[in-house]
C-alpha cells in the first residue's frame, strides 16, 4: 500500500517535454483544415451539377488534386491527435494504450497512403 500523496508522487517528475508541440499541431491542422474544408465546400457547389467527366476533369488538374490530398493527410493527422489525447486520458491499461496508440497511427498512416494512391490514380487518369 502506497501511503504517498499523488502530489508527491508527481512532484520532481517534470513534464514530458511534448504538450507544446501537441498544442501548436492540433490548433495549426485545426487551421488548415478551415481552410481545406472551404476549398471543398466551394469545390462541391461548383460541382453539384456536373457529370462523372467534369468532376473526374477537376480531379485531373494538378492544384485540385494537391488540396485534396492535404486536405486527407490533414484531416487524418488531426483525427490521430484527437485520438491519441482521448486514448492518454481514458485508458488506463499500459498494454491497451500502447496497442491503441498503434492501431490509431497505424489506421491514420493507412488511410493517408490509400487516399493518396486513389487520389493520384484519378488525377493520373488511371
Amino acid at each position: 500500500m502506497n501511503m504517498r500523496n499523488p502530489l508527491a508522487t508527481a512532484r520532481g517528475l517534470g513534464s514530458a517535454k511534448e504538450g507544446v508541440h501537441h498544442w501548436y499541431a492540433q490548433r495549426a491542422s485545426a487551421l488548415m483544415l478551415i481552410v481545406l474544408v472551404g476549398w471543398l465546400v466551394f469545390a462541391m457547389i461548383r460541382l453539384s451539377d456536373a457529370d462523372h467527366a467534369a468532376a473526374s476533369a477537376f480531379i485531373a488538374q494538378p492544384v485540385n488534386a494537391a488540396f485534396l490530398i492535404l486536405l486527407l493527410v490533414t484531416l487524418l493527422y488531426h483525427a490521430m491527435l484527437g485520438l491519441q489525447v482521448v486514448i492518454e486520458d481514458y485508458v488506463h491499461h499500459a498494454v491497451l494504450e500502447v496497442v491503441m496508440h498503434f492501431l490509431t497511427r497505424a489506421g491514420a498512416f493507412f488511410g493517408m497512403a490509400l487516399g493518396i494512391i486513389h487520389v493520384l490514380k484519378l488525377a493520373l487518369g488511371a
